[in-house]
């Protein structure tokens, strides 16, 4: 065969093998017996044997697995993977519907999703191909496992139209494949896995891609994380979309116009969930309109129209030995029960968290106790009741302390508060736990200062406030215990890029109360520089969207210490960056003030000649704009390139203003000839 008939023969294999692995993995609807699948399957990798120069990225042979990879390579979503808000009953949910319509009104729908139990993925297509595949990670960063992924049979290589998109979904093992997995491990003398969540995990972060492809797994796409050109209106529009793509979505998916549906959907699965063939630990609700998925927004972790409802949770019994307390950064101690390990929701639990002195005594427990406890989804297991019937007489009672266990200050409890409270500002404990903030992913994220190193190098002395952490020497480092020449020079390079981050991860790592990471980023957003938030007054703050009295008179008390003044000062003359820098961090604050983006919500639509539409996104972003995805009243300006739609005329009926690309174009030309 010469290499034309060749690849006339290659594309024909390559077209039946992929509509066959179409119907038997996404639609579950087999075409062929398997005998004849591998038949043609083998006829294939003749032919690209002989003729490698035409195996495509698309080929069903690339399923198989190719070589072991070295590492992970780390990739930056474009759009965060944020985690959702728990509910745990039917009142939560009515709290959650209700919410929302205080918001929104009630012209509204929901879409129900099961919650598959596996491993968030995110999937990158240029054109119709598949180009990457990453893991959730933490949510701004995951993993490259883009050679595993590829041998998910449902998990299409090229898609029905050649579009550039991003598509988010749940890897799963199915039951009937865990079972089997666990009996060749058995055979084989290997631990077996807990269950099908840990499996598929555990099988998509393995460097060799031919052990995952062994592993028969399978994937539910979910939602869209990015759409060129995206003109969607609906989650369910989107899910329709993803699944004429080519991608397999749950066919249990059911869209409720009333929480009374969405509870009867809830309380079906709750009973059926152990029929299905594969594991599932909840159900997801979604506001389904995107128009008022933008108007609710987000939270620092979650989007405020989304919930996933947890099933009830499992129990298990087991002894409680001693509680320990620990001080966290604002002083609360915390008691935590020491358990007999046990298996709970397939991990093994050995701490419990007890929450306060008011639970231990309204819950009677003592040391020695037989306790029940639980863990619903992915929270801290807690103890829920003593089995007193159980008691034989050793039980001793716990009292908790009167002085703080680290500085030996006196604890109180403030009014309207449960928790004691070490209120002596120059505690160890408390130092550390905010140096330990200080350094975490969210805050200044460097990369090395866990909490054991931190405690060694408060242990030495070597730091006392988070000032000291940029005058730490490398000759000091190298007398400490587990640190070699590349560690201390890591860590310091680490420490010397952490200047260079933007104002709103000082803000949060400086552990202002009641300041999470997006009060944060307002706060560095709208001040702009730190210096200006420390002049502001509380009247200046309450006025600031989303900030609240509480939040304003902590920041105000918090700047008008003379501590935090002299904190500040230390750092600026250390180098440390004071200012807001816009998205990508790299923003200079004088062209952020002259822009016209600055703190205004933009829409992008149609299609973009000059730039990308993401490039456009990042830029607006970069200069204090917010790009959303839908035109509503709170819209301030509109990007409407070639064949905007119904963007255009909702914004043309809303009077909200519309630029063209030029316009856009001459905008960002203008700032930087500024």
């Amino acid at each position: 065969m010469d290499r034309h008939d060749a690849e006339l023969k290659i594309a024909a294999l390559k077209e039946r093998l992929n509509e066959y692995g179409h119907q038997y993995y996404v639609l579950d609807n087999p075409v062929v017996s398997d005998a004849e699948y591998d038949l043609e399957l083998q006829e294939l990798i003749k032919l690209e044997t002989a003729f490698p120069e035409l195996i495509t990225d698309d080929s069903p042979t690339v399923r198989v697995g190719g070589e072991p990879l070295p590492y992970f390579e780390k990739v930056e979503h474009r759009t965060p993977m944020l985690s959702l808000g728990n509910a745990f009953s039917d009142q939560d949910l009515r709290d959650f519907d209700k919410r929302i319509r205080n918001q929104i009104g009630d012209d509204l729908a929901y879409t129900c999703e099961l919650k598959i139990d596996g491993l968030a993925v995110a999937l990158t297509y240029e054109n119709g191909r598949f180009v990457r595949g990453a893991t959730r990670g933490d949510g701004t960063t995951g993993e490259d496992i883009t050679q595993n992924l590829k041998t998910i049979q449902a998990i299409p290589l090229k898609l029905n139209q050649d579009v550039t998109i991003e598509v988010r979904g749940e890897a799963y093992m199915p039951k009937q494949s865990f079972l089997k997995l666990n009996e060749q491990r058995e055979v084989a003398g290997e631990e077996k896995f807990a269950n099908p969540r840990n499996a598929a995990a555990g099988s998509l972060r393995q460097l060799n891609p031919q052990i995952a492809a062994k592993r028969n797994l399978s994937m539910f796409s979910y939602s869209i994380g990015y759409l060129e050109n995206d003109d969607l209106d609906s989650h369910y529009e989107a899910l329709q979309l993803i699944k004429k793509l080519g991608f397999k979505t749950n066919q249990e998916t059911a869209r409720c116009n009333h929480i009374d549906e969405v509870i009867e959907y809830v309380n079906k699965w709750v009973e059926k969930r152990q029929d299905l063939p594969y594991d599932i630990d909840g159900i997801v609700i979604k506001l389904d309109s995107i128009e008022q998925q933008e108007q609710l927004g987000f939270t620092a972790k979650s989007p405020r129209w989304a919930i996933a409802y947890k099933f009830p949770a499992e129990e298990v019994v087991t002894t409680l030995r001693e509680i320990e307390l620990s001080i966290g950064r604002t002083g609360v101690i915390t008691p935590t029960a020491i358990l007999d390990p046990v298996v709970v929701a397939g991990t093994t639990v050995k701490r419990a968290s007890l929450h306060n002195e008011d639970l231990i005594r309204e819950k009677d427990i003592k040391l020695g106790d037989t306790v029940v406890i639980k863990k619903a989804g992915d929270i801290i297991p807690e103890v829920v009741n003593v089995l007193v019937d159980k008691r034989d007489g050793s039980e001793r009672d716990f009292a908790m302390p009167t002085h703080c266990p680290e500085c030996d200050g006196g604890l109180v409890r403030l009014e309207g508060e449960v928790a004691l409270r070490c209120l002596n500002p120059l505690c160890p404990a408390q130092i550390r736990e905010g140096l330990i903030h200080f350094v975490s992913r969210n805050a200044m994220n460097i990369d090395g200062l866990g909490e054991k190193v931190i405690a060694q190098l408060f242990a030495h002395q070597f730091i006392q406030t988070v000032a000291d952490l940029y005058r730490l020497e490398r000759d000091e480092l190298l007398k400490l215990e587990r640190m070699g020449e590349k560690s201390v020079d890591n860590l310091l390079a680490a420490i010397e890029a952490s200047k260079e981050n933007s104002l709103e991860r000082l803000l949060f790592g400086l552990g202002i109360r009641f300041v999470g990471a997006k009060a944060a980023k307002t706060l560095a957003v709208h001040f702009g520089k730190i210096e200006a938030l420390q002049e502001a007054s509380e009247e200046e703050l309450i006025a600031i969207d989303e900030i609240g009295e509480k939040m304003a008179s902590s920041i105000f008390s918090y700047f008008e210490q003379a501590e935090v003044t002299e904190l500040i000062g230390q750092l600026r003359e250390l180098g440390v960056n004071l200012a807001y820098k816009g998205a990508t961090g790299s923003q200079d604050l004088s062209t952020l003030e002259s822009s016209p983006f600055l703190n205004k919500t933009v829409v992008l639509t149609g299609k973009l000649e000059q730039l990308t539409r993401n490039e456009a996104k990042v830029r607006i972003e970069e200069l204090g704009g917010k790009v959303t995805g839908s035109v509503s009243k709170k819209t301030d300006l509109v990007i409407a390139g070639e064949d905007a739609g119904s963007k255009r005329t909702k914004a043309e009926e809303l009077g909200v203003q519309i630029w063209d690309e030029n316009q856009l174009i001459a905008a960002f030309a203008e700032i930087i000839n500024n």
